[in-house]
């Protein structure tokens, strides 16, 4: 039977680690090799369930690692890669910007280049037995810049990105469709909007809210807590990067997003109210709820029109936030129990 090894890096990580025991779980005929730095943001606890899937290898690297991507393209003759390692907290971007562009630009740029390498003999000529690889970049929204009050980023939104990680996004995405272009490498782009779900690093704004509500502590909310963010469940993001990897067509791009536009103060009161239900106490946790000081730079919103993606193949979101927020709910109380 032919190999069909998929490289996936930052598979250790948030949305990775959902989309690695999608994958599986959908694509009986593949064989993945996680590569993750395991930097902070990345757990092996998320792939617990997968560990001993004979189709499954771990192994702990760099993507910046050149060498070391070789040998693996050398050793599994990947057929396709399927990239979301990337540094992602926009507050880190701010205090540390020089490891985003190490890692989102140079990791990036080492990982097409090598694939390009090992896939094509020439400019726009592929190497026989190489005709259906693909290499599938995962970004975000947040290179469109910010919205007004009204509007949505789609794919032919120009890019405006305002924090040194998005910026770092952004220049990965221009790399990305520059293979295309100038080697014909076969990419495709997904730019999603803010995830949430299970699994998701505790830093970030949901799992907060969470913690901070269940331990009794003040809940912070950025400035007046009016920011909006189009808010996608993870395991409807995991199915949109499926379709797009199988049926996207080459050098496109498709945004995911899940409609489902909310402000930060909306979503602290919203998980206030369900804790308030599941686990009571004497006073409601809105009573937690706080405002701090506003972060540098802070778009205002991000919306995703994912008209394309539904229209061209088939894609739909499962969970709207209600839904999916109580699944995330269920999870993290189970986890800080």
């Amino acid at each position: 039977m032919e190999k069909n090894n998929v490289l996936i890096t930052g598979g250790a990580g948030f949305i990775g680690s959902n989309f690695i025991e999608y994958f599986l779980e959908e694509n009986t005929n593949i064989h993945i090799v996680n590569l993750d730095k395991l930097t902070y943001a990345g757990e092996l606890s998320n792939l617990v369930k997968v560990q001993n899937n004979k189709r499954y290898t771990f192994i702990k690297g760099d993507i910046c690692d050149r060498e070391l991507v070789e040998k693996l393209f050398n050793e599994y003759q990947f057929k396709g890669v399927i990239h979301f390692a990337a540094e992602s907290h926009v507050d880190n971007s701010i205090t540390n910007p020089d490891a985003f562009i190490n890692t989102n630009v140079f990791g990036t740029f080492n990982l097409l280049d090598v694939a390009k390498n090992y896939w094509m003999s020439q400019p726009h000529i592929v190497k026989e037995g190489f005709e259906n690889c693909r290499f599938h970049h995962i970004s975000t929204d947040e290179v469109y810049g910010t919205l007004g009050s009204e509007g949505l980023f789609t794919e032919k939104t120009p890019y405006a990105p305002n924090s040194p990680y998005s910026a770092s996004k952004a220049s990965s995405d221009f790399i990305v469709r520059s293979y295309f272009h100038t080697f014909g490498l076969n990419v495709v782009t997904t730019n999603c909007s803010n995830n949430y779900g299970p699994k998701q690093h505790d830093e970030k704004l949901i799992p907060t809210i969470i913690r901070k509500a269940l331990l009794g502590d003040n809940i912070p909310i950025y400035g007046d807590g009016q920011n909006i963010r189009d808010w996608l469940y993870v395991l409807d993001h995991c199915k949109g990067i499926d379709l797009v990897y199988k049926k996207g067509v080459a050098g496109e791009t498709y945004n995911i997003g899940g409609k489902n536009e909310r402000n930060n103060l909306y979503i602290a009161n919203k998980i206030c109210e369900i804790l308030d239900q599941e686990k009571p106490k004497s006073t409601s946790y809105k009573k937690q709820i706080s405002f701090v000081k506003d972060r540098a730079g802070h778009d205002f919103r991000y919306a995703i029109d994912a008209t394309k993606i539904e229209n061209e193949l088939g894609w739909k979101a499962d969970e709207n936030f209600e839904t999916g927020i109580k699944k995330t709910i269920d999870w993290y109380i189970k986890k800080y129990k």
